[in-house]
């Protein structure tokens, strides 16, 4: 079902992003490696192939964005998924009384200006590219999947700013489906659990063990290819729209 489809894959040089990147070219898609210019993306993109290619981003950015849209149809034609995975975090309480200091307000607006408002301009300046698209028989032009957390509905202590940016994620998933109804897009979000990406990896294995065993079952850290695979299942299954799904082997994370 994936042959043929292009996609364009924010942060798709490491984590999550790659592993959708890579299964997508395997099932023969084409995919657009959108990731910073500081990113192993031209590396990942050399890696994989002719059906994949890299475009330095910022999803803050509207020049930017376009730049990489404009590549994508002068390289591949067309746009038919987006997928954001593009994101940051920050640990830190609202006011540390030990050292007597608030959340720095500036963290707390760039963890919302990545996270939320660069999937926001993704998906906006996507949206032209994909309504050029021809109609299947059910009227679908394109797909876009965001990227949540389960951070949106039970954040733990410290992430007051990933936490309101990935609610945020969640919340504007039905309205902008809604919106984008009558051009045929379809648009659905992913609330991750913990995965074994970069970022995760930074930690101490004592940490990774101990998180692990936080997950009811199965009782390990997730793959990217599984986050991948639901990737892939929301592209093939048209009935999917407007709606967060929890990727999380019934992770409840606590205080």
């Amino acid at each position: 079902m994936l042959k043929g489809i292009v996609a364009l894959v924010t942060g798709g040089a490491s984590g999550l992003g790659r592993g959708t990147v890579e299964r997508f070219i395997k099932q023969g898609a084409k995919a657009v490696i959108a990731d910073l210019p500081v990113s192993k993306g031209k590396t990942v993109a050399e890696e994989l192939g002719e059906n994949a290619i890299f475009a330095p981003m910022d999803v803050t950015s509207e020049s930017d964005v376009q730049a990489a849209l404009e590549l994508t149809k002068q390289k591949f034609g067309k746009l038919d998924v987006l997928v954001n995975a593009a994101g940051i975090a920050i640990a830190f309480k609202t006011y540390n009384s030990n050292k007597k200091l608030p959340h720095k307000l500036e963290d707390f607006s760039k963890v919302l200006q990545v996270n939320t408002i660069g999937t926001f301009n993704a998906i906006r300046l996507s949206v032209g590219l994909m309504i050029e698209n021809t109609p299947n028989q059910d009227g679908q032009r394109g797909v876009i999947i965001n990227t949540a957390s389960v951070a949106a509905f039970d954040g733990q202590i410290g992430q007051a700013a990933y936490s309101a940016s990935k609610g945020a994620i969640v919340g504007m998933t039905l309205p902008i489906a809604r919106d984008l109804s009558k051009d045929g897009i379809r648009v659905v979000t992913i609330a991750p659990g913990l995965f074994n990406t970069p970022l995760l990896m930074e930690l101490p294995e004592k940490v990774r063990i101990f998180l692990a065993k936080s997950i009811p079952f199965p009782q390990r850290l997730g793959n990217p290819d599984e986050y991948a695979m639901l990737v892939q299942q929301i592209v093939e299954n048209p009935l999917l729209n407007g709606e967060t799904v929890r990727l999380d082997g019934a992770l409840r994370m606590q205080a």
